[in-house]
């Protein structure tokens, strides 16, 4: 089975979404970077493939505009 695994990991003072070895990005907030990654995901699902999307936990939580 095919798989697509999308991984949404701190990149460059923001968020990035991980995906076949590249990085995109940044993002401002970690939920803007998974909110990006759900219409490529969404596709992958489209096309057969089984889809799993992860995000990176915080050691404290995180203001909604970006980092402290």
């Amino acid at each position: 089975m095919r798989s697509a695994t999308y991984k949404i990991c701190h990149q460059r003072g923001g968020w990035g979404i991980e995906h076949d070895g590249e990085v995109t990005g940044p993002y401002e907030t970690k939920e803007a970077a998974f909110e990006a990654s759900i219409g490529p995901a969404s596709n992958a699902i489209k096309q057969g493939y089984a889809v799993s999307i992860t995000v990176e936990g915080s050691a404290r939580p995180e203001p909604s505009l970006g980092s402290y």
